[in-house]
């Protein structure tokens, strides 16, 4: 009884001098002892604290609906919560930083992204519930993000691009891979586009992209044109860009297109590995590489943040090499 006493005294203690921080402590201290001797404590057992983690998450995820976050983002927020909460097991109060870095330590399987990316689901949802004053304090505040190594996104070269143009064997895969080369989109963006959405006279494509956030994209010469003879050889009239081939039909899947991209890179049979995201990433190193400004590859790849694309600035030796002849005489 006496340590649970001591154990209140130090909680308020806490509590107080975080919400009112200009308090004197050695008077406040005085004054509890005071009234805490007045009465018999008896702290709860673990086992008799509501376990209320799972509630919190709920009304997270339902708050950050109401904010505008996608559904692709709030279902991610769900599934790490989730497991964040069956590997805990303990009402949200009771959460301390150490319980946090024995979850994102236990499995040594996961990557460092992998660290990271749950750890920053954890932090935006206990600094929410330090925002909302349901929690004091946020376990999360003192966990530093994972160093990840620095590596560069893998393109492909002009080389490789042309292997795997020539090992497109129909319109729909032709169509496809020029769109993402040229656009640069995510394979979200690429699934959802509509026909509507579609300027031929611009040369341009009307996006969707994180966030619900509304950018235009365009399309080179090879790309239009693989893309008209595509769409004039449907005879479906479904409004997505690219459709399924089994009626009926309607608007392809992103495991379609990830299937349609392996079956490309089965038969291309070059070193690197062939995905959705291979094209963008091709797409912008491209783009820097032939002089495009860092500001416009950030406006046309839909990244919020300019740190996002400075990735793809590293300069190759030879743009090195032509820049010196250039500009050093």
């Amino acid at each position: 009884m006496i340590n649970d006493t001591a154990r209140l005294a130090n909680d308020l203690n806490v509590v107080i001098s975080t919400l009112a921080p200009e308090i004197e402590m050695q008077k406040l201290e005085v004054r509890l002892e005071e009234v805490l001797s007045n009465y018999e404590i008896h702290r709860k057992a673990y086992r008799d604290i509501e376990n209320d983690l799972q509630d919190k998450i709920e009304v997270f995820l339902s708050s950050r609906k109401i904010e505008g976050l996608s559904q692709l983002t709030l279902d991610g927020y769900k599934i790490e919560l989730g497991n964040f909460a069956k590997y805990i097991d303990k009402p949200v109060v009771q959460v301390s930083t150490s319980d946090i870095r024995k979850y994102l330590a236990h499995n040594t399987k996961w990557m460092m992204s992998t660290v990271d990316r749950k750890l920053s689901v954890l932090k935006s949802f206990f600094g929410w519930l330090v925002r909302e004053e349901l929690l004091l304090r946020d376990p999360s505040a003192k966990i530093k993000a994972p160093k990840k190594p620095k590596r560069l996104p893998k393109g492909l070269s002009k080389e490789e691009l042309e292997i795997v143009r020539e090992s497109c064997e129909n319109l729909r895969e032709k169509a496809l891979m020029e769109v993402m080369y040229s656009t640069g989109c995510r394979l979200s963006e690429i699934r959802n586009m509509r026909i509507d959405d579609l300027n031929i006279q611009d040369m341009s494509i009307n996006v969707i992209g994180k966030g619900d956030k509304e950018r235009m994209v365009y399309l080179n010469f090879k790309a239009l044109h693989q893309l008209r003879k595509y769409l004039k050889a449907r005879t479906d009239d479904c409004p997505y860009l690219f459709v399924t081939e089994r009626r009926p039909i309607r608007q392809t899947s992103k495991r379609n297109i990830e299937r349609i991209i392996d079956r490309i890179e089965q038969r291309a049979k070059i070193s690197k590995k062939l995905t959705p995201h291979t094209f963008r990433h091709t797409f912008a190193t491209q783009a820097m590489e032939n002089g495009a400004e860092l500001t416009d590859v950030q406006h046309l790849l839909g990244h919020e943040d300019p740190a996002t694309t400075l990735v793809y600035a590293h300069v190759t030796e030879e743009r090195k090499r032509q820049a010196h002849k250039r500009h050093v005489l």
